[in-house]
């Protein structure tokens, strides 16, 4: 269903839209930072004014640079990425083991659908991993800026932001990585697979194609995420606030008898209200922030092999914008304003997921699809030509052509029908058929092999460069900043100009 040419023209279309999108956000920005005149503002300035006020004999902190700091931050930093790459490795062990469980059900259903079985529970599992390392991620990326000691309040920020980013990366895409890059890749071949413990052998990809696992992993790690993220983030709040509201009602005073009611205050009434909501702190945005990037992430890294991504996201944001909303202005307490012009690192970290899109969905179109095989074989060894045969379909007999001959008698030992079968199994059965490009007597990677690897290769490098330079003219062709703005910018700074050279000329006359 996704594997054909339209695949391959709606990942260079998004690549495009990834790119569009954030030159218009930050027209936007431009727009609404001009709007509330923060477009010249500097924040490390700001927080050495607001240093100074506090105290002017404040001495700002130096810059420093430690190499060994950096260096046990960075060890520490590839630990936690083996850890998460460790994760995705035990979930791989998970579906294999799974998988040879099911195989052994009593239920038939499990036991003709073992494989895509045991991927949807390893889906599940790898989204209760994504709940868990969650939190464990945050404590670890506030433990290694504690260890860089950053100079400033937004550059502790920005570095908490890339380290938690990258972190979350490895949580939410390493399975999906092997998914699309290793399955069906490393098990070796019949007569010879790779085992776990010598036992179970690595997981195989759907008879469809390895993009249809990726498919079935994403979709349900996406609505997992979308329902019930979106549920536990507007319910916790919601009925946090529920039971404050009834445990902390204020009591009312005992009367004196003669003595008059006063009337409430309403802004008191007011405050007491507020303060019954639930608390904010620094991660209240920071988490809305993270979750549409991670977000982002899905819609565009691995769109070839999701094309609902995009669509689901778009339903999801059209909830989660009225329940964000209700969750900021009903459930918790207004954080507190701070100036900004920018939403900081975070612009950086979306123009690398637009580079890593680009990458990501040019490996999913060339490796795991089927789309460079069978172009291969369309072009090269179907009837239409090396019979010139038009009057058949060019793909007929590709199947076959995708298929290698195995000989029953190399099974593995262990694998072999028992000595006690039928003969009418030995006799008629003499070999079958597996998917991969390899001779029938020394089990060798053959010629059209070769030439598929060889056009894989040369449609990645292709669609890469082609996709980047698209990026690189569309990025230049929409300016960041609108005319308008530049415009207001330029009359303000010759105002400013030259009201500074008739105080000037005053000054002298004087």
């Amino acid at each position: 269903m996704i594997d054909n040419e339209g695949t391959v023209i709606f990942a260079m279309f998004m690549a495009i839209w990834a790119t569009v999108f954030l030159e218009l956000w930050k027209r936007q920005r431009a727009t609404v930072v001009t709007n509330w005149d923060l477009y010249m503002w500097d924040e490390d300035e700001e927080e050495l004014a607001l240093e100074l006020i506090n105290n002017l004999q404040h001495e700002p902190r130096r810059y420093q640079h430690s190499y060994l700091r950096s260096t046990i931050v960075l060890i520490l930093a590839l630990l936690m990425i083996a850890v998460l790459i460790g994760i995705a490795h035990a979930l791989v062990i998970y579906r294999v083991v799974a998988t040879a469980f099911f195989t052994q059900s009593d239920f038939e259903f499990l036991r003709e659908q073992a494989n895509t079985v045991a991927v949807m529970t390893g889906a599940v599992l790898h989204y209760l991993s994504i709940i868990t390392m969650t939190k464990v991620n945050r404590h670890v990326a506030l433990f290694l800026c504690d260890l860089e000691k950053p100079r400033t309040f937004s550059q502790r920020e920005n570095n908490f932001t890339i380290k938690f980013f990258i972190f979350q990366f490895f949580t939410n895409f390493s399975s999906l990585i092997y998914i699309a890059f290793f399955l069906g890749r490393i098990n070796g071949h019949p007569g010879n697979y790779v085992r776990i413990a010598g036992k179970w052998r690595l997981e195989e990809c759907h008879p469809s194609g390895c993009i249809t696992d990726l498919f079935i992993q994403m979709a349900i790690i996406m609505m997992l995420k979308q329902t019930i993220s979106n549920l536990v983030e507007f319910l916790v709040p919601w009925i946090g606030h529920k039971i404050r509201s009834r445990q902390k009602r204020p009591k009312k005073r005992n009367m004196v008898v003669g003595e008059e009611e006063e009337p409430e205050d309403p802004c008191k009434k007011q405050w007491l209200s507020n303060y019954q909501l639930s608390e904010v702190n620094i991660f209240s945005l920071f988490d809305e922030f993270l979750e549409m990037v991670i977000q982002y992430s899905f819609t565009t890294i691995f769109v070839a092999a999701f094309p609902l991504a995009p669509l689901l996201a778009f339903c999801n944001n059209l909830f989660e914008i009225r329940l964000d909303a209700i969750k900021m202005m009903r459930l918790r307490r207004r954080m507190v304003p701070r100036k900004a012009n920018d939403i900081g690192i975070w612009l950086q970290v979306l123009e690398a997921i637009g580079i890593l899109a680009v990458i990501g969905n040019g490996l999913v179109i060339a490796i795991t699809s089927d789309f460079i095989p069978v172009q291969v074989y369309k072009y090269t060894y179907s009837p239409c030509m090396t019979k010139n045969s038009t009057a058949v379909d060019c793909l007929t007999g590709y199947i076959n052509h995708s298929l290698s001959v195995f000989r029953i008698q190399d099974f593995e030992h262990h694998t072999k029908l028992a000595e006690n079968q039928t003969d009418i199994i030995w006799d008629k059965i003499t070999e079958c058929r597996y998917r991969d490009y390899r001779n029938a007597d020394d089990y060798s990677y053959t010629v059209q092999f070769w030439h598929v690897f060889a056009a894989r290769l040369a449609f990645l490098i292709l669609f890469e460069h082609v996709a980047l330079c698209v990026k690189l003219i569309a990025a230049w062709y929409v300016p960041d900043v609108p005319q308008s703005v530049k415009n207001h910018v330029l009359d303000e700074k010759h105002s400013n100009l030259r009201k500074e050279l008739s105080m000037m000329e005053y000054s002298t006359e004087v």
